[in-house]
């Protein structure tokens, strides 16, 4: 929705300008692109001058919210399906719509490590970082892995129901004893797992499932160094999944569902899993579509194995050797909390500083402190030949620019540039420099970093300047 700023809300917008500058003890810069009509998206009513809104979809934890504050931002809940003005848009499972995204967007975060319910490859074109959790939700995920140790092991769920029916007909305590025996099983003391996907919930899991006494195998072709020191010390690394597997008596895979050619659909089907112990159990905390659910049925019928998932599967989720359980993996109040917090911290951090961290489509930016006296302007652009050099020399020869950092991913580039405004003497505008830069052919967007928050930000709408 497109709408013009009241009387109102003009006056109240450039009362805050006029305050700022006052009190100020920093070089007078005016970007004050707020003049006469004013272009704006969503409810300018309740706009809240001075403040960085952010909106959420879905219940995100109160306590990470908090790591927001009260003095610069303002969290609105989505109630009425659009995100208003909003700056910046934190959400959980909520399956993003482009139309939901609102020109003044300036980054996404989803509190999870998976972004699949984002559309990242549009985001990504529209010049907007989207952010994840990587970590966050670890511990939980790990420990509900332990637990589908215990659970593929001993027929605990079996022996549940059996009791429930016993109880029903008054037979419990008549044939506790003797039923037990329909219900053995084995300990995992002693046995070989294998964990294929070693990042933050793969070596937490190798970790302690070492401490159980299991010998540990592990397989990912990109293991980090911060993964690597993690991991127990005892571990022997494969080279191949299918090394990994043959000799385990536990599989737990964790690694991340990607669709298309040269993907993770279906990676565990027939190849791998005709290489597994007939007696092997399978555990899948990732995603559902990395299993092959006709290949991982054959496998079932044919002897004792068996497979433990949190995903539903239409194919597996009454047969006899599977427990599939609701996806509980990261559904406890700590991940939760966690994520939201992460998310929070990173939103914060791009917004008021420019840095870039675990974005999913963007380059990571690790930014010093903006240098006194100086102002800070964020490009965000295509990665193409000669773009800084257009970027710098719209700046101008009157202004000095201190440090710059410039990185690229893919076809996306990202550029930050601190001006020295120190010793001026008159207002230094940058109202023309920052049109100039932003309307460069393969500029998206940018945004000037100073004093009042939730100003400065423009946008390259195919050649019409959006502020």
């Amino acid at each position: 929705m497109i709408g013009r700023t009241s009387t109102s809300a003009i006056r109240r917008i450039s009362a805050l300008r006029r305050n700022v500058r006052a009190l100020s003890n920093n070089p007078q810069v005016d970007i004050d692109h707020y003049q006469g009509d004013w272009k704006t998206y969503g409810d300018i009513e309740n706009y809240t001058p001075g403040k960085l809104t952010i909106q959420t979809f879905n219940k995100i934890s109160p306590t990470g919210l908090k790591r927001f504050g009260d003095d610069k931002y303002v969290v609105k809940a989505n109630e009425d399906g659009k995100c208003g003005n909003a700056h910046a848009i934190l959400l959980r499972s909520h399956k993003l719509q482009e139309e939901e995204v609102m020109h003044t967007v300036r980054a996404i975060a989803r509190c999870g490590a998976g972004t699949n319910n984002v559309p990242v490859a549009r985001m990504t074109e529209l010049g907007i970082p989207v952010f994840n959790t990587p970590g966050a939700n670890a511990n939980a995920v790990k420990e509900l892995v332990i637990t589908g140790l215990f659970l593929g092991s001993r027929r605990v769920i079996d022996g549940i129901n059996h009791m429930k029916d016993l109880g029903r007909n008054g037979l419990a305590k008549e044939r506790v004893e003797k039923d037990k025996s329909m219900f053995g099983g084995r300990e995992i003391t002693g046995k070989t797992l294998a964990v294929v996907g070693l990042g933050h919930i793969g070596a937490a899991t190798a970790r302690d499932a070492a401490a159980l006494g299991m010998t540990i195998v592990g397989y990912d072709p990109g293991l980090s160094i911060e993964s690597a020191l993690k991991l127990p010390k005892e571990i022997d690394l494969k080279d191949s999944m299918g090394a990994a597997v043959s000799s385990a008596d536990y599989i737990s895979i964790n690694i991340p569902y990607i669709k298309g050619e040269g993907g993770t659909h279906g990676i565990i089907g027939e190849e791998v899993i005709s290489q597994f112990k007939p007696d092997a159990v399978l555990l899948n905390f990732a995603r559902g579509e990395l299993v092959d659910s006709d290949a991982m049925k054959e496998f079932l019928d044919r002897g004792d194995g068996r497979y433990v998932s949190d995903f539903p599967d239409d194919l597996l989720w009454d047969h006899n050797n599977s427990v599939i359980l609701p996806h509980l993996g990261a559904s406890t109040e700590e991940a939760e909390d966690a994520a939201a917090a992460m998310a929070a911290d990173t939103i914060k951090d791009y917004l008021t500083n420019g840095t870039i961290k675990n974005s999913v489509n963007f380059p990571a930016t690790a930014l010093p402190d903006r240098p006194e006296g100086s102002i800070r302007i964020t490009v965000v652009h295509k990665n193409e030949p000669g773009m800084l050099a257009k970027i710098t020399e719209s700046v101008g020869d009157d202004l000095n620019i201190i440090q710059q950092v410039n990185h690229s991913r893919g076809e996306i580039a990202y550029s930050v540039l601190d001006i020295d405004t120190a010793g001026q003497t008159e207002v230094v505008s940058f109202k023309k420099v920052q049109e100039t830069i932003t309307l460069l052919p393969g500029a998206l967007s940018s945004r000037i970093l100073y004093i009042t928050p939730g100003t400065g930000y423009a946008r390259n709408m195919e050649g019409t300047y959006f502020v």
